[in-house]
């Protein structure tokens, strides 16, 4: 049965993604946890419900059930380094249908720069569990997630969109490979031993490098990653000397400024290294000064680089788009159900109680006729009566209800009741 899309129109995004925005702009509407915190605590304080804020490297965006899209992109604004201007040049805003369609899409992959990102959907999960641990999602928010994850659920093992491997890391390693070629002679320098850390360390041994050293702040995670891949870790203050002896340097970490800047090279020189280096950054904000890129025997590559067309399992996943776009409107025509459903709640909640109250009254009358003993039976045969009666009254409000409302109003006047009244 065709659902209408009206009872989505609650329901609104804004954002800021990699379709319309470079890197230079995504960095500046990043949320950091702390930033993403002070958001939903302001959002809650003024009486906004059901906010879901993600924020990865290609996209930044506030997903809501709200008719005050103004405010949100107001708040985007005030905990991000984002400008006014710049989101009206470069941000979007999208409502109803259109706006949980373009998040269903986010979660499964098929928006993301890596098409089937097999990353996207445990970012999504992170924001779900974030916004509740703020008590930001209500019931119908809760509902909506779960209908995202079973899409993304089908989208995997009914179609083939994530074959292969279909993550940023594994796009910088291919990346990285055509920049240099083969990298199995080559030095690799890791910076960064967080989630995009791990999968790329775990990519390049898999392409058989050789030669992989681990830098992280935390040398303990350094060495916990390096124990379980079997490569070398050096400390955070050898950072000059493991860049005078590597080929390709590639930096992932939660850094808010450039932790490689143009004096870093410099000293490489100085301590004369001339070699060729590359430098690629899988972080945002970026972790490495783009003036970097300016200097001598330097190759810079950064996110807005990357992409999965040099994969050979692309085709076969692009192939799949249109057999997860039917599963993402299977799901939100489910969702759209659901949500009609839950119009009829209250008077099916009030025609519960409405009919009861009759059933009590007559058996009152009954009992003080007849007494106690005699009502037994009595009891049981008209609580199954109203109850076969409110079956086939509800199933009767939920099949038309995606219709109209004018049934519910039918009941409501028919019965007397007014659901309002017990909100």
């Amino acid at each position: 049965m065709e659902i209408s899309d009206s009872f989505l129109d609650d329901f609104v995004i804004v954002g800021i993604s990699h379709w319309y925005a470079d890197l230079s702009v995504r960095e500046r509407f990043s949320l950091n946890a702390q930033a993403q915190q002070n958001l939903l605590q302001e959002a809650e304080a003024i009486g906004m419900q059901g906010i879901i804020v993600l924020s990865t490297c290609n996209r930044t965006e506030l997903f809501t059930r709200s008719d005050r899209a103004e405010m949100l992109v107001g708040l985007l604004i005030k905990y991000s380094h984002g400008t006014r201007t710049e989101f009206e040049k470069f941000g979007f805003t999208k409502h109803g249908d259109e706006a949980v369609k373009h998040f269903f899409r986010v979660a499964v992959g098929l928006d993301a720069q890596i098409l089937g990102d097999l990353q996207i959907i445990k970012q999504v999960k992170q924001a779900y569990e974030h916004a509740g641990n703020f008590n930001m999602l209500d019931g119908v928010m809760h509902r909506c997630m779960q209908s995202v994850f079973r899409a993304h659920k089908r989208s995997r093992s009914e179609t083939s969109l994530g074959s292969g491997a279909a993550t940023t890391a594994y796009a910088a390693v291919q990346a990285a490979k055509f920049e240099v070629g083969s990298l199995q002679d080559k030095r690799v320098l890791l910076i960064g031993t967080g989630k995009i850390g791990k999968v790329t360390c775990m990519n390049l041994l898999n392409m058989g490098v050789r030669q992989v050293t681990l830098i992280n702040r935390s040398e303990h995670k350094a060495q916990k990653l390096a124990d379980r891949f079997d490569v070398e870790v050096a400390p955070y203050d050898a950072l000059i000397a493991k860049l005078s002896d590597s080929d390709l340097v590639i930096v992932a970490t939660g850094a808010s400024e450039p932790i490689i800047k143009p004096s870093h090279i410099q000293a490489v020189r100085l301590a004369g290294s001339h070699q060729p280096l590359t430098l690629m950054d899988l972080s945002v904000p970026r972790n490495i000064d783009p003036e970097v890129a300016e200097m001598e025997s330097v190759s810079l590559i950064n996110m807005d680089m990357l992409n999965d067309r040099l994969d050979e399992t692309y085709k076969e996943r692009e192939a799949n788009i249109p057999l997860v776009e039917d599963i993402i409107e299977e799901e939100l025509n489910e969702f759209r159900k659901w949500l009609s459903e839950q119009r009829v709640v209250p008077t099916i909640k009030a025609l519960t109680r409405k009919l009861d109250d009759i059933r009590r009254a007559e058996m009152d009358r009954y009992i003080s006729r007849f007494g106690e003993d005699e009502a037994k039976h009595a009891e049981k045969l008209t609580r199954r009566i109203v109850n076969k009666i409110l079956a086939f009254s509800i199933d009767h409000l939920k099949d038309q209800s995606p219709e109209s409302d004018e049934v519910t109003r039918v009941v409501q006047n028919m019965f007397k009741i007014h659901p309002e009244n017990d909100r």
